[in-house]
């Protein structure tokens, strides 16, 4: 035998050795190096087989659902270095390091980074080009191979600029910052009029809350720097770090690549979600309602429309010119007001034909604000009705009222209008700021980094990511700053938001920006530009404990229809501080949201309608600031797709309520091996217990409280010592077939040909099959139950009746710890006392009929 089949046989021996220590398929695998998936040789594929059928299970059909992958799907713990630290200061400052004596600081959830500021204010007295006569001035920051350009102004010898220069202290490697002046020039080169020159040591460093460093007027000099020119520059030249207010408005060297509309897109900002209310239009009936063909009664309806929603009543049921409706109508509308209500009465004068009565248009800032159960006051309304110049286009429009509609118009101020899933909601206030309550802690974010990134666009034929980090808690969403063309950006951004309940989740995604103004960067895949997905985090705050700092590394996950893939990590740290903890123990015996969704609840279509529209307008609004806060991020942030039909999610939420129930099945495995006797000291004290407890039945609820407050102090120790995150095995993502995910991905309405979505149908038939026998097999055992009583079997009611008349008079005469004694005793018989046959209740009950029988 040649080497390389001795050595496979080797292999193979150890697998066998590895499989008698019971270690799983992908574990022994690993430790020996054989690929239970790889391309052999013939005759290594033989005895591969054979080795197989002995000992070998399936191999699994997702590797990466292997042992050695399952890490990194896991939280990390991390050690940064959080908290403040600072060079020494000075115009001679040291090398040395002060630390911050407070106790606490704006940003000690991060890491510090350093940055050296330049200001330009302003320059003034500049000279003319002699051969122009004028001068266009601008300025030039260099820092080592850094460098930054303000905008350019044409003739002006005064020019103003009030733009800040960062430059990150970690890449200059130059012990001077050149500041200069130049005239630009349309043919020739840019003239150099004159620069100012700071040596790196003489630095000073402001430390916050400093007040900002003052800037000053500098003389320039010539390019040696041997005489002075004409003309002056306003600077300030300081170190510091994040901290610092120029900080997110300035230019950034890291983003040096950067320019026109994309330095905007780059930017770190606070954005607020619009003040979202319910418009709740009651229609309660229309007067002298007059169709075009007065020859017959109209069937009307109401049309209310605002913005791109529109609600209809039903048909009135009778044709009469005072029809009555009593609907409401629930939109969803946004401060500042900028659409209409309008409403529209319209008669139903074919099948295939709706005509307009009459109309109104009501401004929405006009209507009433409600802010309790209490009903507000109806009023009627005129119609504008175009009568005559509706058909005879050459009399013009002849404007009447004649229509009436009652109405009752409010917008609703004492519901939370939901944008999220209330599994993971982030706020829960009402929409009016008068029925807020204290908040009753802070939360504290730092988001230090993301780790090992992978490529999300091509530039130059070779992969590169620009990353940013959005957050959403409340009505304030943050966005950081981009990173460019960094697999491992570093952010260190500290956000703060105020909590006014612990049971909400803050939610952060990563993103990549597909839109920095250049054209050469294209998504990968060839799409259109949007930011791609690059990963999210939740976590819920009520699973934090207070007053301690939280630093993970969270798995950046992202289902694809190639399947689930890890993007990288992000690098977090919370902190969530309590201002009243009476105030926050005092919450848990609240309703989970306003009062007025359980004194008038909307129904469940109306909640999937009202969120998608919240979405929309959320979506529609943010990405109109700048830099805009783009429609698929909010989309994605806001899971607008989580009720969409997905196999993956039904499988894991049936494991879910399988899981549930495993305690339980635990008790009863264990309370049938007590009852078999497999264990007869058990057994015994199993005996005891019972007799105490019949004997004193005042103490079986202090025992079951005492029991599980045992259990509560025993799990103390085991509890969770890190937020949850995206678990893949919970999600069943790791095994997940490909077909699933392609129709998880699938478009709605599906876009899949006809074979594919036939499939798909099929097997969607096959998985209702199964759940609708369960509903059959209950709606049995219930009617069963039923038919213990209702003579449909006059022989087993007769039983049963007869049992009844018995029962009562044993329970009557014999005292009830004697059958409950009895009863116990009985139930806990030995196994030579039992019969392998059903008992005679079962028997008795499996006979009963049930209306399955008169089913089609």
């Amino acid at each position: 035998m040649d080497l390389p089949n001795l050595a496979f046989m080797l292999a193979l021996k150890l697998q066998e050795e590895l499989k008698t220590l019971q270690l799983p398929l992908v574990l022994r695998t690993e430790l020996i190096g054989v690929d239970p998936v790889h391309q052999y040789t013939k005759q290594q594929a033989l005895l591969l087989q054979e080795v197989r059928k002995k000992h070998w299970k399936r191999v699994p059909m997702n590797p990466l659902a292997a042992l050695g992958h399952k890490d990194d799907f896991k939280l990390k713990d991390t050690k940064p270095q959080l908290g403040e630290r600072w060079p020494h200061g000075g115009p001679r400052g040291g090398g040395g390091w002060i630390s911050s004596e407070r106790a606490t600081s704006t940003y000690d959830l991060v890491e510090q980074m350093y940055y050296l500021f330049v200001r330009v204010v302003k320059a003034k007295d500049l000279p003319t080009n002699p051969l122009t006569g004028s001068c266009d001035p601008y300025i030039e920051v260099k820092v080592g191979n850094y460098k930054g350009e303000t905008q350019r102004f044409e003739k002006k010898t005064n020019p103003e600029w009030k733009q800040v220069f960062a430059f990150s202290k970690d890449k200059v490697q130059s012990s001077v910052v050149e500041v200069f002046l130049r005239d630009r020039e349309i043919v020739a080169r840019d003239d150099y009029v004159g620069k100012v020159v700071f040596d790196m040591h003489e630095v000073p460093t402001r430390v916050p809350p400093d007040s900002p460093l003052a800037p000053q007027w500098y003389r320039l000099e010539d390019l040696r720097g041997d005489r002075k020119v004409k003309g002056e520059v306003m600077l300030a030249v300081w170190m510091g770090t994040q901290a610092d207010e120029a900080f997110p408005e300035a230019w950034h060297s890291d983003a040096a690549s950067v320019h026109r509309e994309g330095v905007l897109n780059i930017r770190s900002k606070v954005y607020v979600s619009p003040k979202l209310w319910y418009l709740r239009v009651n229609v309660i009936e229309a007067q002298d309602v007059e169709p075009l063909d007065q020859s017959q009664s109209p069937q009307v309806f109401v049309k209310a429309q605002v913005g791109n929603q529109i609600l209809k009543t039903k048909l009135c049921p009778t044709r009469t010119t005072n029809p009555m409706w009593n609907e409401d109508l629930i939109f969803v509308v946004a401060e500042p007001f900028e659409e209409k209500l309008i409403l529209t009465v319209e008669n139903k004068a074919t099948p295939a034909k709706d005509e307009v009565v009459g109309r109104v248009d009501l401004l929405l800032h006009i209507l009433e604000r409600r802010m309790d159960h209490r009903p507000v006051h109806s009023r009627w309304f005129n119609l504008e009705k175009f009568g005559f110049g509706a058909l005879e286009g050459d009399k013009g429009h002849e404007l009447k009222f004649s229509v009436r509609l009652h109405l009752r118009v409010c917008l609703e101020g004492a519901y939370h209008v939901l944008d999220e899933s209330t599994m993971y909601i982030s706020d829960q206030r009402p929409t009016a700021w008068q029925l807020w309550k204290q908040p009753i802690g802070i939360l504290e974010v730092g988001i230090l980094s993301a780790q090992g990134l992978l490529p999300m666009k091509t530039m130059e034929g070779r992969g590169t990511t620009d990353a940013y980090c959005v957050a959403k808690y409340g009505l304030k969403w943050i966005r950081t700053r981009t990173i460019i063309e960094n697999f491992n950006p570093k952010w260190n951004e500290q956000y703060t938001w105020e909590v006014y309940d612990p049971s909400t989740v803050i939610t952060l995604g990563v993103f990549d920006n597909c839109h920095l103004g250049g054209g050469e960067k294209q998504a990968a895949g060839g799409g259109a530009r949007t930011d791609s997905r690059i990963g999210k985090v939740r976590i819920r705050l009520s699973t934090l404990e207070t007053d301690r700092i939280y630093t993970h590394s969270y798995p950046l996950l992202v289902l694809r229809p190639s399947g689930l893939k890890k993007m990288g990590e992000l690098q977090l740290a919370v902190r969530f501080t309590c201002l009243s903890l009476a105030n926050m123990i005092y919450l848990y015996g609240n309703p989970l949201l306003p009062k007025m969704h359980y004194l008038h609840p909307f129904t469940v279509n109306q909640l999937d309608s009202l969120r998608y529209q919240a979405i929309n307008i959320v979506a529609v609004r943010l990405s109109r600031a700048e830099p805009p806060l783009r429609k698929e991020v909010v989309e994605y942030m806001l899971d607008v797709d989580s009720h969409m039909w997905s196999m993956r999610r039904s499988k894991a939420n049936f494991f879910r309520i399988v899981s549930l129930f495993s305690g339980v099945i635990s008790i009863s495995k264990w309370l049938g091996e007590v009852c078999k006797w497999k264990n007869p000291v058990t057994t015994v004290l199993v005996h005891v217990l019972f007799f105490i407890l019949v004997c004193y039945p005042e103490l079986i609820l202090p025992t079951i409280f005492l029991y599980m407050f045992l259990i509560g102090i025993w799990n103390y120790h085991l509890r969770p010592r890190h937020p949850s995150h995206m678990d893949t095995k919970l999600s069943w993502a790791e095994a997940v077939h490909p077909d699933e995910l392609d129709e998880e991905f699938d478009t709605f309405p599906t876009s899949k040909q006809q074979d594919v979505a036939r499939m798909r149908y099929d097997r969607l038939r096959s998985v209702a099959g199964r759940i609708q026998t369960v509903m059959g097999d209950m709606a049995t055992q219930g009617e069963r139950f039923q038919a213990l009583l209702s003579w449909r079997d006059p022989r087993a009611t007769s039983l049963f009746v007869i049992f009844c008349l018995i029962a009562a008079v044993v329970l009557y005469i014999t005292p009830f710890k004697i059958i409950t004694l009895v009863t116990g005793l009985f139930w806990l018989r030995h196994p030579r006392f039992r019969s392998k046959l059903p008992s005679i209740p079962s028997n008795f009950f499996r006979r009963l009929p049930s209306r399955a029988d008169s089913m089609l």
